[in-house]
């Protein structure tokens, strides 16, 4: 081991940023702390405009000749990638854990088996782009996706590698080359993945790491001229930040942003369905954008959907992500837990009633949390709070459940409960949100466009939609006479 070597739950972490196919150690540094008991994991180096322009200079640089490589080979090496990731599941999903406090069955069975799978999905599906040719009036349109160039990608705390590599895969599919900037909270499993990029055969510079604060190195990575897409999942005051940076290049953004969405449960539903939905919206400690924190059912119902949520929300288990009995784990950090307990504090001094939880555990844990007796327009109900609270409201038309639905300022996802094709297929036509799950929750395909509407977002990924975003789409037409013949 050496001075920039950790070692978490047996796995050796490398300290420092990944920047032209070599480690590059920072100066200063800063402190990675675990979630699940506070204790400090290590000191990792901090970026500064320095480390950040060496990136975007190093992707220049790599960018024509990755840019040139045959569509063939690019999928070539992301497969290659991908069997690293399987590889080293159990050292991914440890050292995760450890980091972001996420259940480490989850990252085991799920998560990291995901990460290769979103590498193995875009490299097929990059071998598969195209669009037909057409015709118009005798010529023909030929479509091509050419590589954009440089791409910044900065990715959240709460599902660190998969949502960097939901970014990553595409990005590298496309042709582009990329810096990625991991959030300081959990940026242990992102220096894992330039390791095995690396032993895959990835050239160097074409995947750069560069590690620390937004505040300190974000401007320098989203206003560089030479960077020709930026991809961002976090908050809407960063987004807002991070649009006015890449505003004097006209660099294209692709946002996936907060959402306040909501479950609607009607009288007809399944009720123990719903239950079960609406309980799932606990995972990961309520650290999921997309989890609907807004449960709305029809009054018919509601005291008996209260009774059996209650029931179901006792049998949850808080604990050591470790423990594989656990259900739900820490909040990711002292900051994000005083910001949920004020958020539920302020909602009961404003009349809320806590009909589950309401209230801090002992560390980094916040008790799973159901509130009623909110207002429409309280903040509990308006902000996304990223923590396991949820709230319960009652409607008795639907054309009152599609309005209470909609009225937030987010459209990321919703969720509706029902028995009714008919019903189902009014309401998600008339709900804002770019995911609609219809008796069933986070079931997701990288094939489908993903993002949000208002301020949920900017652009969708997935699929097609990803090579959209990540190049630049070419139509060349050609006439069907001026030719000669060189027989």
């Amino acid at each position: 081991m050496t001075e920039h070597t950790l070692t978490v739950a047996g796995v050796a972490v490398d300290t420092r940023h990944w920047i032209g196919g070599e480690r590059i150690a920072s100066a200063e540094t800063f402190t990675d702390v675990s979630p699940i008991d506070g204790s400090v994991i290590g000191e990792i180096s901090r970026g500064t405009e320095a480390e950040a322009a060496a990136a975007v200079a190093a992707a220049k640089a790599a960018f024509p000749g990755w840019a040139a490589t045959p569509r063939a080979e690019r999928a070539r090496v992301l497969h290659a990638i991908a069997d690293g990731v399987e590889k080293r599941i159990e050292d991914l999903a440890i050292v995760e854990t450890t980091d972001n406090g996420a259940l480490l069955r989850s990252h085991r069975r799920g998560v990291m088996p995901r990460v290769a799978h979103n590498f193995r999905f875009f490299a097929d599906w990059l071998l598969n782009l195209e669009h037909g040719d057409f015709e118009t009036r005798g010529h023909t349109n030929h479509v091509s996706w050419d590589p954009a160039g440089p791409s910044v990608l900065i990715t959240p705390w709460n599902a660190p590698l998969m949502l960097s590599t939901w970014k990553v895969a595409p990005a590298l599919a496309a042709g582009n080359t990329v810096v990625l900037k991991p959030a300081e909270w959990t940026p242990l499993t992102a220096s894992l993945l330039a390791d095995i990029a690396a032993e895959a055969g990835l050239p160097a510079g074409v995947l750069n790491i560069v590690q620390g604060y937004g505040s300190e190195i974000g401007d320098a990575l989203t206003s560089h001229p030479d960077v020709r897409r930026i991809s961002f999942t976090g908050s809407v005051p960063t987004a807002k930040r991070i649009t006015a940076s890449a505003a004097a290049n006209l660099t294209p953004l692709s946002l996936e942003l907060g959402g306040k969405s909501p479950l609607l449960v009607f009288a007809d539903a399944d009720l123990d369905l719903a239950v079960d939905l609406a309980v799932e919206q606990y995972d990961n400690a309520g650290q999921v954008c997309l989890a609907a924190t807004r449960i709305l059912v029809e009054e018919s119902v509601a005291e008996e959907f209260t009774r059996r949520f209650t029931e179901k929300a006792a049998t949850i288990v808080q604990g050591d992500p470790r423990d594989e009995a656990t259900d739900i784990g820490p909040n990711i950090h002292e900051r994000q837990l005083e910001k949920i307990d004020g958020f539920v504090r302020r909602a009961l001094d404003a009349g809320a009633r806590a009909v589950v939880g309401g209230r801090r555990g002992e560390g980094q844990y916040y008790a799973p949390t159901l509130l009623t007796d909110v207002a429409q327009d309280s903040e509990i109900v308006q902000e996304e709070v990223f923590g396991p609270v949820l709230t319960l409201q009652t409607f008795t038309t639907e054309e009152e459940a599609v309005r209470l639905a909609n009225d937030t300022r987010f459209g990321l996802a919703a969720t509706l409960a029902t028995g009714d094709r008919d019903r189902a297929a009014r309401v998600t036509e008339r709900l804002v949100a770019g995911t609609v799950w219809v008796n069933c929750f986070f079931v997701r395909d990288l094939q489908a466009p993903f993002g949000g509407s208002r301020h949920s977002g900017v652009g969708r990924e997935g699929g097609t939609w990803s090579f959209d975003f990540y190049c630049d789409l070419k139509n060349t037409v050609t006439a069907p006479k001026g030719w000669k013949d060189h027989g």
